[in-house]
């Protein structure tokens, strides 16, 4: 059983630090598999893959790969650990391409968005080659169980994506409604990387499943935490417009609840959808409204509460720093700023 509770005290970023700080090493051999993975003949893709590899991101996705190898006693520095913690990334990356398509977005992490600097075609194609780059090296590792996850994942986010537009610029969203969105566009990935992590380690059928479930329910902590960022951050720390998801039509849980509180505040929070800005009521005045009726904190309490079912997740795998390290990435989340 893992007992140790230290890493929950640290501050995040010390938190943060010391967690990738474990896997610095391995990380670096993603980073140079994803230039590698991304090389291309065609010099578009070429050009387009350095573009997004040095746009960076946490790489949490990569780094949940790799502590999950470790978690179970495997090795994350063979070179089957490394590729599939690229292609989890690969994964990623491809739907945020996308997903910037479909929102229509200008920045992402204070850069250009691929549509945006190249057009909407070309960042579609590009989506795609990801996607497909992701599947022909996963094919290297001849796991019918880690095809079946990716298969799976990869259809869950398209539904996620599919779903949400159905969703548009509706206030009568349920908390249900949004939970599914939510976990098919973020959690089910999270989940996968942790999963195949298992499974390349060697798991036992008990430490995969634990594992599946930690990252469920982590990815849902990091998506919900990401939403209520879209409230309260800046431009500057998110790395794109603050307050876009209700502009772009999107209904987050503290507007759910905000709007079982208080019906009133439906015709003002469809005035911000349809005009597609803040001029009638400004984000403050939202903020305000969202803190006053308790919303915003009964929305962090959720996102508590996913963050502690994940941790508890790991009860089940032997003690070790790369359990700690796990068990320490629920905390980090839930106190993240950007």
């Amino acid at each position: 059983m893992n007992s140790s509770h230290t890493a929950e005290v640290e501050a995040p970023q010390a938190g943060a630090r010391r967690i990738f700080n474990l896997i610095s090493a391995e990380l670096g051999l993603v980073e140079e598999e994803f230039e590698r993975q991304a090389r291309s003949n065609i010099q578009v893709i070429a050009y387009l893959g350095d573009y997004l590899r040095a746009s960076g991101g946490k790489r949490v996705r990569p780094a949940l790969t790799l502590l999950s190898v470790y978690a179970v006693g495997g090795d994350a520095s063979r070179y089957n650990a490394v590729r599939m913690a690229t292609v989890m990334e690969f994964l990623h990356t491809a739907t945020l391409v996308h997903d910037d398509v479909i929102d229509n977005a200008v920045t992402r992490r204070n850069r250009p968005s691929i549509n945006s600097r190249f057009g909407n075609q070309t960042a579609v194609l590009m989506g795609d080659w990801l996607y497909m780059s992701a599947f022909e090296t996963s094919l290297a590792e001849r796991s019918l169980p880690v095809l079946d996850i990716l298969t799976a994942v990869t259809r869950k986010m398209t539904e996620g994506e599919l779903l949400q537009l159905t969703l548009l610029g509706r206030t009568d969203i349920s908390e249900e409604q949004y939970f599914d969105v939510l976990e098919r566009k973020t959690a089910y990935l999270f989940s996968a990387c942790c999963e195949i992590g298992a499974i390349l380690g060697g798991a036992s059928e008990d430490e995969q499943a634990a594992l599946r479930e930690y990252g469920m329910k982590l990815g849902t902590a990091f998506q919900l935490v990401d939403d209520l960022l879209d409230f309260t951050a800046t431009d500057e720390v998110l790395g794109k417009p603050a307050g876009l998801d209700l502009v772009e039509g999107k209904l987050t849980l503290p507007l759910i609840y905000l709007l079982e509180e208080e019906p009133r505040m439906q015709s003002r929070v469809q005035a911000i959808m349809r005009e597609g800005n803040y001029q009638r009521v400004t984000r403050e005045e939202l903020l305000e409204a969202v803190e006053a009726t308790g919303a915003m904190e009964r929305a962090r309490r959720r996102a508590s509460e996913f963050a502690r079912e994940a941790r508890n997740s790991l009860d089940r795998l032997k003690d070790s720093e790369y359990c700690d390290a796990l068990r320490s990435i629920p905390t980090y989340i839930i106190e993240r700023e950007s």
